[in-house]
């Protein structure tokens, strides 16, 4: 018996990618673009340490804590440091530390959040019917603060979230004086990896 074998098929070689060719114009802003970037990127490492300064003695007693990650300087308050209990009256001393943190955010035109939080032990006066109104009222206090010390208003936002996003359990009294904290975002600002989604048909 006589067995046939077909010989494979040439392979075509391949073809090169097309080169995308691209304006001096383009280039430009590219590298315009990376630059403005890179500059953003320093001036935020810059406020981290800055800030990291003038709330050293809050950090050292552990009171404040201070990070830098991808989305921007996240600065931590136990709100003992800046309110009497269930009041969100700003006291003289977190007044002082605030204006400092302010004068420094003043520098850039990074977007702020202030998020007030508390702990889940009820409160209903006349004038914080509940956790949320506590909440958005201490936000608000230091959204104010840092206008009246040359923050831009557009920058800022103010937000309660009550007792919704405690750090730790509150099942004990240290745990509850922990969640019960302002939270201060200064956002890193990366516009272009912001896409609109598209529209089903």
């Amino acid at each position: 018996a006589y067995q046939y074998f077909q010989s494979p098929k040439p392979v075509p070689p391949a073809q090169p990618a097309p080169v995308k060719s691209i304006s001096a114009d383009d280039l430009t802003k590219v590298l315009m673009e990376e630059e403005r970037k890179r500059q953003a990127r320093e001036k935020m490492r810059e406020m981290a340490k800055d800030i990291m300064g003038v709330l050293a003695p809050l950090v050292r007693e552990g009171k404040v804590s201070v990070t830098e990650g991808l989305k921007g300087i996240t600065i931590e308050i136990n709100a003992s440091v800046l309110f009497p209990l269930g009041d969100a009256r700003l006291q003289p001393a977190a007044v002082k530390a605030l204006r400092a943190v302010a004068e420094v955010a003043a520098t850039a035109d990074f977007p702020i959040v202030v998020e007030g939080h508390t702990d889940p032990t009820p409160i209903a006066t006349p004038q914080f019917p509940s956790n949320w109104e506590l909440s958005g009222a201490r936000a608000s206090s230091v959204v104010r603060l840092f206008v009246e010390s040359g923050v831009a208003a557009q920058r800022l936002t103010a937000t309660g979230y009550g007792e919704q996003r405690p750090l730790v359990s509150n099942d004990t009294p240290e745990g509850r004086a922990r969640n019960r904290r302002v939270t201060i975002l200064i956002e890193a600002q990366h516009p272009d990896e912001v896409k609109e989604l598209p529209v089903k048909e």
